[in-house]
């Protein structure tokens, strides 16, 4: 089905899946989780039109990549070779620079009624970074969860960092700050004013950022958060009824609750939404101290996260 098309005339596809009580669409422009239903009520952010996507949206439900989440300087060295990206953050690169996997059209290459397998392939030198890259993400929904699979190969080394950038709302509209959230997190990591990890991996123990124990999005921090925490188990929201839990095989998650949206640049105002990105750490080219984000030729990268719920 044909959702719109673009300057360049290639259409964008809009899949439909279902399974149970789970009903989702998905785009192939960003490989973009437009809506997600569940019982009947959408628990993403989404946009009406293409336009929208093109001119209005803050990463709504896109994968972000090569690298998502935050670069520094926009440069980093890898076997003793620098390489600089755009910077679209400040003086950082964002969620894979200006023209990053949320804006390129993937290829769809298998679909069933419950699951769709979308690829992509990125260039040498595409946003600065080196290596022809191969990458697919699939999307299923089964046993009440929406289950994402990535792999990636390269055929030269490179660095990678696939997420999603889905903002949920459990409620179905209005703010997220009534959302108790609770992390099997017992560190996170401060950032600079820039948003760049210190490179500290510091305890939550008597901070604002334990989420050990449940918390509202608003109850503390003034709900500002965007920070990366490191999983020990499972992370969880609830709120109207209805928990989502997230699983990963990914050793982070970017925790955001949507504080800079604005309202006028997109049409969501601030905390509309808040995200559970799941990811390596930020910049972990330019901090030897994190897990490694290096991608080698003969390597094949997969990760998995699942958002059930309950």
């Amino acid at each position: 089905m044909i959702f719109g098309t673009l300057p360049s005339g290639e259409h964008v596809e809009r899949v439909e899946l279902s399974s149970g009580r789970l009903r989702a669409e998905v785009l192939t422009y960003g490989a973009i989780v437009r809506s997600l239903e569940v019982s009947g009520r959408n628990v993403v952010l989404g946009l009406d039109t293409l336009a929208d996507y093109l001119t209005r949206s803050r990463y709504f439900g896109a994968v972000v990549g090569r690298y998502g989440n935050r670069i520094a300087n926009g440069r980093f060295t890898l076997d003793g070779v620098e390489f600089r990206l755009p910077v679209n953050n400040g003086r950082h690169s964002l969620h894979g620079g200006t023209e990053g996997f949320d804006s390129k059209v993937w290829t769809i290459a298998a679909r069933t009624g419950e699951s769709v397998t979308l690829t992509l392939t990125s260039p040498d030198g595409d946003q600065g970074y080196p290596g022809t890259l191969t990458a697919s993400v699939t999307y299923t929904l089964a046993d009440d969860a929406l289950r994402l699979d990535y792999t990636a190969e390269a055929d030269a080394p490179t660095v990678l960092n696939l997420t999603n950038h889905s903002y949920f709302n459990l409620n179905g509209g209005g703010d997220v700050l009534d959302h108790v959230v609770q992390m099997e997190a017992e560190h996170y990591l401060p950032v600079d004013d820039g948003k760049i990890p210190t490179g500290e991996l510091a305890p939550v123990k008597g901070t604002p950022f334990d989420f050990t124990e449940p918390h509202a999005v608003g109850e503390r921090y003034d709900g500002g958060y965007d920070h990366c925490f490191v999983l020990d188990g499972a992370a969880r929201v609830t709120a109207d009824g209805l928990t989502m839990e997230v699983t990963t095989t990914e050793p982070g998650v970017q925790f955001y609750a949507g504080g800079m949206l604005d309202g006028a640049a997109t049409p969501y105002g601030p905390f509309a939404g808040l995200c559970l990105e799941t990811q390596h750490f930020p910049d972990s080219p330019n901090q030897p101290k994190f897990p490694s984000t290096v991608l080698r030729p003969g390597e094949r990268r997969t990760s998995t996260t699942t958002y059930r719920f309950i």
